[in-house]
């Protein structure tokens, strides 16, 4: 632009009438309108698109996760993780889930009555516990803490017999080398390191099969849940971590123990982690039994995180409405494992009412037994808590023992009631 056109430009502004003022003005304002509603339309095409982004990428409380089950019952396909299974054993899943849910209810029931001393409900956790349960292999070795009782079920031990550490009357109950299912560790993490021992025994072997370890998503920030995945990815052991996230490490929230999910653990230590639908007995069915065969082939370990909920207290001894909110729960009660089954069992005629009536029955007649059991459980020997404690004799336990022997024939009657 020349000098002179601006000046020219002056000398035409100053000497014009008021309309052409009045024109300029509503030429300035027109535009300005039009810039305001471009600027608008742009800020909704940015707020819908944002608002689109916000719908396809998962909410914090919808992660990124493997589902072949819907909570609505729906089934859906993944591309890696996919599963077929027959009408039959649909049903049987199904089964697998009500009865261990009928046994967790009568033990909080008995433990409130009084015969039990402490009680670690699963409420809520079922599909996480048979889903991987069922994807083992006989001669697979599975190391639980003190909650997997849907575990124990499918690996064969009589759930009675999970209750006596529980009344007092045993450590343990059970022979785990019968069903290759340790005894219950009440200390966190610690079975993560037995399981990678024996892990990293059974490749030493050259044997064919796989350990299954599981631990809560408190236990993932004990030292010794870590050293078991240094170890394990050191030297390429054949075994599986599970653990089950329920979100609450008894009253402290996930997001209080972490600041990564907890599957991306696993990258940091040189092997594979998978999120899986916790409340979806298929998708855990699927990704244990994958993340099994690759152990079985050599491939080293991985890292399975059921993202579920503990619908109950952390142990009967807790009390959770100090600490979450009523909402929450029923947000979870609307993903229960059971009923997102039962509702595919009907969808696709899988199961009709003569099933679930005789399943009912069934139910009821476990719940019978486990109360009779329980209380017909004899009061142990007190002198047989020193027997196994060394495969041999020790000084000090023959010391300990007679001590204690002498302190029980000093009550009247001859021992402590």
């Amino acid at each position: 632009m020349t000098v002179e056109s601006t000046a020219a430009r002056k000398a035409t502004r100053s000497s014009g009438t008021k309309r052409t003022a009045s024109a300029g003005a509503g030429a300035s304002a027109s535009a300005a309108k039009k810039t305001a509603s471009a600027s608008a339309a742009k800020k909704t095409t940015r707020a819908k698109g944002q608002t689109a982004k916000a719908q396809a990428s998962p909410q914090p409380h919808e992660p990124e996760l493997v589902q072949l089950l819907t909570p609505e019952g729906e089934r859906v396909q993944h591309p890696e993780y996919d599963i077929d299974l027959s009408a039959d054993e649909l049903r049987g899943l199904y089964r697998d889930m009500v009865l261990t849910r009928r046994f967790d209810a009568e033990a909080t029931a008995l433990q409130r009555q009084g015969e039990l001393g402490l009680w670690a409900s699963l409420l809520g956790q079922e599909a996480a516990q048979i889903g991987s349960g069922r994807a083992l292999r006989d001669d697979d070795y599975v190391f639980p803490t003190y909650r997997e009782h849907g575990v124990a079920w499918c690996r064969g031990v009589d759930p009675t017999n999970l209750l006596g550490m529980f009344r007092g009357v045993n450590n343990g109950g059970w022979d785990p080398n019968t069903n290759n299912f340790h005894l219950y560790t009440i200390v966190l993490g610690s079975q993560t390191l037995h399981a990678t021992g024996y892990a990293m025994g059974i490749a030493k072997d050259g044997a064919d099969s796989a350990v299954l370890a599981y631990f809560g998503d408190g236990a993932s920030s004990q030292g010794d849940v870590n050293e078991s995945f240094v170890f394990s990815a050191v030297y390429n052991a054949p075994v599986v971590f599970f653990c089950q996230n329920n979100q609450w490490a008894i009253s402290e929230p996930t997001e209080k123990q972490t600041r990564v999910p907890l599957y991306q653990r696993a990258r940091g230590f040189g092997f594979p982690g998978i999120r899986v639908d916790g409340n979806d007995v298929l998708a855990c069915l699927a990704v244990t039994r994958a993340a099994l065969e690759r152990a079985r082939r050599g491939e080293g370990p991985t890292l399975i995180e059921a993202f579920t909920y503990r619908m109950a207290a952390h142990t009967t001894s807790d009390d959770p409405t100090r600490y979450r909110r009523d909402a929450e729960r029923e947000a979870w009660e609307a993903k229960d494992p059971i009923q997102r089954l039962k509702a595919y069992l009907e969808r696709e005629g899988h199961a009709d009412a003569a099933f679930f009536e005789e399943l009912e029955a069934e139910s009821e007649t476990l719940g019978k037994r486990v109360r009779e059991v329980v209380r017909a459980m004899p009061v142990p020997d007190h002198m047989a808590m020193f027997d196994n404690v060394y495969a041999d004799g020790h000084a000090l336990v023959d010391e300990e023992r007679a001590q204690y022997a002498a302190y029980q024939a000093s009550f009247e009657g001859g021992e402590a009631k």
